[in-house]
């Protein structure tokens, strides 16, 4: 039977409360949707003295696009990323996660301030937030910062986020990626809605002929999500065919070190990853050109 540890219980009622809690406590923890928190705490993986509920901080649950990038509050879940016409239209990759993201009751519940910051290498938003090169705004009592992504995550369970720091907001520049063709596929063991095995999110761009960009991210193949880097610069500069998919999806080896575990064996997983990089590059170049190779 699991049990929770004892501790000391706060919910501020403002953003301003919430940092002064984390700056003047000791060994406190952040609770947002509570839906890997919660469990965590009942399995004894965390033993906390102090657990502050920033739940109810309405002013951290906002959609809102500025024109040059898209600010997402901590707090909104992933079933307001669903459900948002905003989302859809201008990071559809991250849309497309949100919507294969478990099931409606845990997306009500799960924030992507909290996805985040639970760190696991299946992040299900972390994959279109790496290739969209988001920034995250963290705060606390010092002041602010803003984190890339791709430098957020240190480790399983481990990010870039001071103790008595808290993030509070996730910023996508659009960075005219409304020119990519983009695509995103994951894998579960229930149609997707599990934790992942693998997923891939992939945006492609080609100019006179030629890839000039091209962002490739992947999660749970690696103690972190990570950008296929070898892919890209690989891709750099040259003439798309489906045979260079072929030969760029086998350089994922280079970039990947997935483990084997109760979900998949690490040679599944390295499988899987060279298909969907394949796949999600043919798809994406199709979307970029309705209608791709002849």
């Amino acid at each position: 039977m699991y049990r929770f540890p004892g501790f000391e219980y706060y919910k501020p009622s403002s953003l301003e409360e919430a940092l002064v809690l984390l700056d003047k406590l000791e060994d406190a923890m952040v609770l947002a949707g509570g839906t890997d928190l919660v469990l965590d705490l009942k399995t004894g993986r965390y033993k906390p003295k102090s657990i502050v509920d920033t739940s109810g901080l309405k002013e951290l649950k906002y959609i809102v696009d500025t024109g040059e990038a898209l600010r997402i509050g901590a707090l909104t879940t992933i079933q307001e990323l669903v459900d948002s016409p905003i989302i859809a239209s201008k990071t559809p990759l991250l849309w497309e996660a949100a919507r294969e993201f478990a099931y409606w009751q845990i997306r009500n519940m799960a924030t992507i301030g909290g996805n985040l910051c639970n760190a696991s290498p299946a992040a299900d938003t972390a994959p279109p937030l790496l290739v969209y090169e988001a920034v995250v705004k963290a705060v606390s009592t010092s002041g602010e910062r803003y984190i890339p992504v791709t430098e957020f995550f240190l480790g399983p369970r481990r990010t870039a986020l001071d103790k008595k720091e808290l993030l509070v907001e996730v910023v996508v520049p659009y960075r005219n990626l409304e020119r990519h063709g983009y695509a995103y596929r994951k894998i579960g063991r229930r149609r997707g809605h599990d934790i992942s095995i693998v997923s891939v999110a992939v945006a492609l761009r080609v100019d006179d002929g030629l890839i000039t960009d091209t962002r490739i991210a992947l999660n749970s193949v690696a103690p972190v999500p990570i950008r296929a880097r070898s892919i890209e610069e690989f891709l750099l500069g040259k003439e798309p065919s489906i045979d260079l998919f072929r030969e760029a999806s086998k350089l994922v080896d280079r970039d990947i070190s997935p483990i084997s575990d109760v979900r998949a064996p690490a040679e599944y997983r390295l499988h899987v990853s060279r298909i969907l990089v394949e796949e999600l590059l043919l798809k994406s170049y199709k979307r970029a050109f309705k209608g791709g190779f002849e």
